[in-house]
């Protein structure tokens, strides 16, 4: 889910919308940004000293959560463009390295309900997303917002569904009540990992390809989700909320009985792939979220908007494993988030807000890494 919302059971832009709502656009800075005409909306700003020769591969919409396939070709995403789909996110795949036309797009969802959270199998071939088509044909409602709190919806009727998009062929992984999403495959190639509510609260849980070995990983009170594994596949870093006052505890209960989460304190957490030796990352307040490691397995980027104090702007930074060394990568004036390294470390893609005819799209880019 995101705020990687990959609560991905929806997507992360939703945060920023909700800032940008309740506060317009005025409160943002500016960078200094490297384009010809001052005019133009920037591709890349100067400040970005670790991205090259940064690309747009989408166009419209709320494109995010954007995830390599494991030979380094494809990007697979989700998705609610109005052209594509019937108002709620489906999930697609675009060719990395042809043309940069969002119209090149192969919808590999059912195009029914809603869906969230998609990966690539080891073989580049099969993918895993989660899904709420059994439940409903159409979209489901979208929680209203109440005293101006931001919330997300954990849809009871997710489950991560299996498909091969050489045949189509679907199998279920998941089948008991409550939220299952945000699953992510081990580059090893044998695992997944993924958010739950099978234990009574919102937990990672790991199992086999098939659907079968399931382990808890955490098991503290709070969201945890947005999961991802280290190049080696050795270490997973992921979001969480720790409630901890009586009355925070009282409200995300509260919550969570209503099937929501309020996504607005969250940190960057780190542990072993089995879930031992865990340990908060960042201590920044404010939302932090949509982690994953560098190539070296030792830094971490994520999405934080822990410099405002009106919700947005949503930027990368990058901080290493041990906690040390915090660093800005990306200095849009709204959103960039979701950041994911090629296979081989050469690129990484993310989603943002900018060059996007000051609308409210959110599009997906790539650019050369430059450590």
């Amino acid at each position: 889910m995101q705020i990687r919302g990959r609560m991905k059971f929806f997507t992360y832009y939703p945060l920023w919308a909700a800032a940008v709502l309740l506060y317009g656009c005025s409160g943002a800075g500016k960078s200094t940004v490297a384009v010809v005409n001052p005019d133009e909306e920037p591709l890349h700003y100067r400040e970005e000293k670790h991205l090259r020769d940064v690309k747009q591969l989408s166009f419209g919409g709320n494109n995010a959560e954007a995830y390599w396939s494991p030979d380094g070709t494809k990007l697979i995403f989700q998705s609610d463009n109005k052209n594509w789909t019937q108002g709620c996110d489906q999930i697609f795949v675009l060719d990395v390295f042809g043309a940069a036309d969002s119209t090149r797009r192969q919808l590999v969802s059912t195009g029914k309900g809603r869906t969230t959270c998609s990966y690539f199998m080891p073989d580049s071939r099969r993918i895993v997303y989660a899904s709420t088509h059994l439940a409903m044909d159409s979209c489901p409602p979208v929680p209203v917002r109440e005293s101006g709190r931001y919330v997300w919806p954990i849809y009871e009727t997710y489950d991560i569904f299996e498909t091969d998009l050489t045949d189509g062929y679907q199998k279920r992984l998941t089948d008991v009540p409550g939220y299952d999403a945000e699953a992510v495959v081990s580059p090893q190639g044998d695992k997944i990992i993924f958010t739950s509510t099978r234990s009574g609260d919102l937990d990672l849980w790991i199992m086999n390809l098939d659907g079968s070995g399931l382990t808890q990983l955490t098991n503290t009170l709070g969201y945890d989700g947005g999961a991802t594994f280290s190049p080696d596949g050795k270490q997973i870093v992921w979001r969480a909320s720790r409630p901890s006052s009586i009355e925070e505890i009282k409200k995300y209960r509260e919550l969570l009985s209503q099937h929501l989460v309020e996504p607005t304190n969250l940190e960057i957490y780190v542990a072993n792939a089995d879930g031992s030796d865990a340990r908060r990352l960042t201590q920044l307040g404010n939302a932090n979220w949509a982690p994953c490691f560098d190539p070296t397995g030792k830094k971490v980027l994520f999405s934080s908007n822990h410099k405002s104090s009106i919700g947005f702007p949503f930027n990368i930074f990058m901080i290493n494993t041990d906690g040390t060394g915090l660093e800005q990568v990306t200095f849009d004036s709204q959103f960039d988030s979701f950041p994911m390294f090629s296979p081989d470390g050469k690129y990484l893609a993310w989603c943002s807000n900018r060059h996007n005819g000051r609308t409210l799209d959110t599009n997906i880019f790539i650019a050369n890494w430059a450590p």
